[in-house]
């Protein structure tokens, strides 16, 4: 007998943070990934009736955590952060690194480690429910600002996505879809998929839905981030092509901070 699939529902938190609720249907339990502001989680669990047993966080900036010690005194949820994150988590009880496997129910996710947009910054990867997520690492469209390391330190953690089956789901940590889909369109004018991907941006946010969950077939058609090996990247750069695309990342990294 097949598994069942997890259910997983996404919401808007603060003003453009995503939360997101996953749930295994076969034992009931269910993490939250991150916890931006508690209202909305603890909103999203009382309309769906879920039982939060989990939260799971990617990294410590404060509007992936701040929502964490309500959240945790009103479910009893146990507390997954970073190892490199130190104390800056709060409520923590266990912390994970790079190979390490957490459990939510009978689902199972590898941890990634990756660092860039901050040092602590880690990536869930539900292989079996073919979902993953990537809070500030990946966004629909675009990529994290680098914070903490150079842009090579974030590409490489980009290409870690690149292997993944067409039909994965990913998850990011905010909706910035419109912005970046203008300087996408920017960066790659003549990328038709973009141009269809960036008018249902539109059409979205007109109907007040988001982006998110993309899947990772389209932003290997689409994010210029992901794309940085193209030679229409690189000219669009003013780079030769065949430059290295890390280079060519941080050159249009660069650009997208200016634009």
């Amino acid at each position: 007998m097949t598994a069942p699939k997890p259910e997983i529902r996404t919401f808007l938190c603060r003003s453009d943070n995503i939360g997101v609720l996953i749930r295994d249907p076969a034992t009931g339990a269910c993490a939250a990934i991150d916890v931006p502001e508690a209202g909305p989680v603890l909103a999203a669990l009382d309309e769906t009736g879920w039982t939060l047993t989990d939260i799971l966080v990617t990294h410590r900036h404060a509007d992936h955590v701040e929502g964490i010690p309500e959240v945790k005194r009103r479910t009893g949820a146990r507390v997954t952060a970073p190892l490199k994150a130190g104390d800056a988590v709060p409520e923590v009880d266990a912390t994970v690194a790079e190979g390490d496997v957490v459990r939510v129910g009978d689902l199972t996710a590898r941890v990634w480690e990756t660092p860039g947009h901050c040092a602590d910054h880690v990536t869930y990867w539900f292989e079996e429910a073919g979902a993953v997520f990537a809070g500030d690492t990946l966004f629909t469209l675009g990529c994290g600002r680098v914070m903490e390391a150079e842009p090579a330190t974030l590409w490489r953690s980009l290409e870690r996505f690149l292997p993944l089956p067409d039909e994965t789901q990913v998850y990011s940590g905010h909706d910035y879809v419109l912005s970046n889909a203008r300087f996408a369109l920017a960066a790659e004018p003549g990328n038709a998929a973009l141009a269809v991907r960036a008018a249902e941006a539109e059409r979205a946010k007109a109907e007040g839905r988001f982006l998110i969950p993309t899947t990772l077939g389209a932003e290997r058609a689409t994010n210029p981030f992901l794309r940085a090996g193209e030679p229409s990247l690189a000219q669009s750069v003013d780079l030769a092509p065949g430059t290295h695309p890390s280079v060519v990342f941080a050159a249009l990294r660069a650009w997208k901070n200016r634009f």
